[in-house]
Order: C-alpha cells, then sequence, then structure tokens
C-alpha cells in the first residue's frame, strides 16, 4: 500500500528483491537498471506511470516491476493517489546531506551574490563529472531576462563556456566519449581539443548560441591548491548583452572571484 492508498500488483513473488542471475556482472547491471529508472524522474516528469517507465527504460515489464518494487521498499520511490511513481522520503535525507556537503562557505557565496549585483548577469559555478557538467551554486541575476540554471542540474560537456574551461586537462579518452555524445558525432572530439588549446592560451572561455541560439557565456577555470582545474565560474544570458566591450570586464571581475571560490571548494566533496 503506497501514499494515498495505491496499491501496486508487482508480479514478483520476490519480496522486492532484484535478482539478475547471482552473478557479479548481472548485479551491476540491476544497479544501473535501477539508477536509470531514477534518471527517468525531473521536475519536468516529477510521477511517472509503470507503462511510462516501461517504455521510456526499454526493459521488460517484468523487470521494471522487480526494480521498482525495491526502490519503494528502501523509500526511493512512492506511489501517488493516482498510482504513479514519485520521488520517496528517502531522498529528503539524502538532499539534506547533499546541501550540507556542497554548500558554499559564505566568502564564496558573498562572491556570487557581489559578481550577479555588479554586473547584473546570473553566475553559475559548475563542476565536471564524467561527461556532463553539474551546477552546484547559482546567483541570479535582477534583469527579467536571462539565463537561468538550476543548482544540480546536468548539462553536456560538448558545448558551452563553461565545458570549454572543464575540458582543460582531459584526456583524449574523455573527449571521445564527450563527442560521441553530441550532435556532430566522433569528428566534435577535434573541435573539443581545438576549444580546449584555445582556453587554456587565453584563460578564459566564451561561447554564443553552441546550446541554444540567443543565449552566451563567459567562463573562467576555479583552480586547485595543485593548479588543477576544479570547478569553472561562469555569467550567463541573451547573446545580446554579452559584447566584446564587455568582455574583459567580466573575465577580470570572474578571474578575481574564483581566486575566492577556490578557497570555498577546499571543504566540498571531491571525484575520484
Amino acid at each position: 500500500m503506497g501514499k494515498g492508498g495505491a496499491s501496486e500488483d508487482t508480479g514478483t513473488g520476490d519480496g522486492g528483491h532484484v535478482s539478475d542471475g547471482g552473478g557479479g556482472n548481472g548485479g551491476m547491471r540491476t544497479v544501473q537498471r535501477a539508477i536509470d529508472i531514477l534518471g527517468l524522474f525531473s521536475e519536468h516528469r516529477p510521477a511517472l506511470s509503470i507503462r511510462e517507465i516501461v517504455e521510456a527504460s526499454g526493459l521488460p515489464k517484468t523487470t521494471v516491476l522487480r526494480i521498482l518494487q525495491t526502490l519503494r521498499l528502501n523509500g526511493l520511490l512512492w506511489l501517488d493517489e493516482h498510482g504513479r511513481y514519485t520521488a520517496g522520503p528517502t531522498f529528503l535525507r539524502w538532499v539534506r546531506m547533499a546541501d550540507q556537503g556542497w554548500r558554499l562557505p559564505a566568502p564564496a557565496r558573498r562572491a556570487l551574490r557581489e559578481l550577479a549585483a555588479e554586473h547584473r548577469e546570473t553566475v553559475h559555478l559548475y563542476v565536471r563529472r564524467d561527461v556532463h557538467r553539474v551546477c552546484v551554486a547559482q546567483e541570479e541575476g535582477p534583469q527579467a531576462l536571462r539565463h537561468i540554471v538550476q543548482v544540480g542540474d546536468e548539462l553536456p560537456l560538448w558545448a558551452g563556456g563553461p565545458s570549454k574551461v572543464l575540458l582543460l586537462g582531459a584526456d583524449d579518452a574523455l573527449l571521445d566519449r564527450i563527442a560521441r555524445r553530441s550532435p556532430n558525432g566522433p569528428a566534435h572530439a577535434d573541435t573539443l581539443r581545438r576549444w580546449a588549446a584555445e582556453t587554456a592560451r587565453q584563460g578564459y572561455a566564451v561561447s554564443h548560441g553552441e546550446h541554444e541560439e540567443g543565449l552566451s557565456s563567459v567562463a573562467v577555470p576555479v583552480r586547485g591548491r595543485g593548479g588543477e582545474v576544479v570547478a569553472a565560474l561562469s555569467f550567463g544570458g541573451p547573446s545580446a548583452r554579452f559584447t566584446p566591450e564587455r568582455l574583459p570586464r567580466f573575465v577580470a571581475s570572474l578571474s578575481s572571484a574564483a581566486r575566492t571560490v577556490a578557497g570555498g571548494l577546499g571543504a566540498l566533496p571531491t571525484e575520484g
């Protein structure tokens, strides 16, 4: 019995325990399938029916039912009053832990607020996660027309100013994987290498309409104590406001703030 009295016929008869043949590879495959199912939910699709999950995942219905049952037993999914699946209460605890772990210290948060107030553009802070960049902090600019990326949003690395910064130091294998996921296919790897080289030479990156027509960004690296790039700090907004005349001021302010932000990132989790 789920929330709102909705019930479910799982058709498993196995107590909800997912089994994929008992082998190690099968177990890893099941974990990945569960993660993929959770990844189907979003702010735009907060509730999904079994049919929608089966169609979107491409998995057999019996497999989906077993995984859903296990996710429900662990509080990761919940049933609403219409019998659709939604995020479960376990995420409330995980969100609280993530917020505590990724919250920027006061000086870094203040630096982002000052950037947004001075230049009236939205500020984003991204870190790289495999072939994506994840927004870990943002401060909205005061103008009505602005580019908003919410904290936690995940964007591809195949284009955009912040992506070019986060490509610094990337090896060929990673660039090839990013390129294969791009609209341009594997050949895009050469462009990614060129962008990374230009960013390294200039010390910043700019993009105009690479992800979406009419949107621009300028980004600078945030470096760790060893000089490695740990994040990208950027402005994003309508291309009409990202003129050549404003670019030097954007870069100077972002670069100055990046040093303050770098001091705060030392307390945040790191990958690898």
